[in-house]
């Protein structure tokens, strides 16, 4: 479905007369569908990438940050950093799926924009041209690593900030407290 989507807006020369006559400053995408990626190529602007990430953690083998399966966990181990010699061979063999994984899974995103960009592409090259990647990650939660500085850790801006109590609030908890201390008083006696 989003293939047929991305190869749609693809060719709607419509839509793409709009964004070439507009010539906006920046694209903004959620680069784990590569279609905002590749238009942002073709209308040769910077991209932002605002995502949690792809699966196994292939955006620091995009980016060529380091990512050392001997302490960093893959996807779905359950390993922690704390890992046993068995588990990090396990984590060495997950670690061998990720790159066939993203060709399995964006192979016909490639010969889209190979179309597209009328010349031969490299997906993963495309991904490089990324400007900055916000990643909707929390440090505190992810494993201490080195990341490229475009990489911005921004978790939490998916949460939904408090409310104030309203002014029922503290009437509520003063009989609630008045009620408890009569009730031990009354016990005591």
């Amino acid at each position: 479905m989003y293939f047929h989507n991305c190869d749609s807006l693809l060719q709607n020369r419509e839509i793409i007369q709009y964004l070439e006559e507009n010539k906006f400053d920046a694209l903004f995408t959620d680069p784990a569908l590569p279609c905002g990626v590749i238009l942002a190529e073709y209308l040769s602007i910077p991209s932002v990438y605002f995502f949690r990430g792809f699966p196994c953690s292939l955006e620091h083998a995009i980016c060529k940050s380091p990512n050392p399966v001997s302490y960093v966990p893959r996807c779905y181990t359950k390993h922690t950093d704390h890992m046993t010699f068995s588990q990090r061979v396990l984590n060495l063999f997950v670690s061998t799926f990720e790159t066939p994984l993203f060709k399995d899974l964006y192979t016909k995103y490639q010969d889209i924009a190979s179309k597209f960009l009328q010349r031969d592409v490299h997906l993963p090259t495309l991904y490089r041209n990324g400007s900055i990647w916000l990643l909707r990650y929390d440090f505190v939660f992810e494993y201490p690593k080195p990341v490229m500085p475009n990489m911005v850790f921004i978790g939490g801006i998916n949460c939904e900030e408090g409310k104030n109590l309203s002014q029922v609030c503290p009437v509520i908890l003063f009989c609630v407290c008045t009620f408890i201390l009569i009730f031990f008083l009354w016990k005591m006696l």
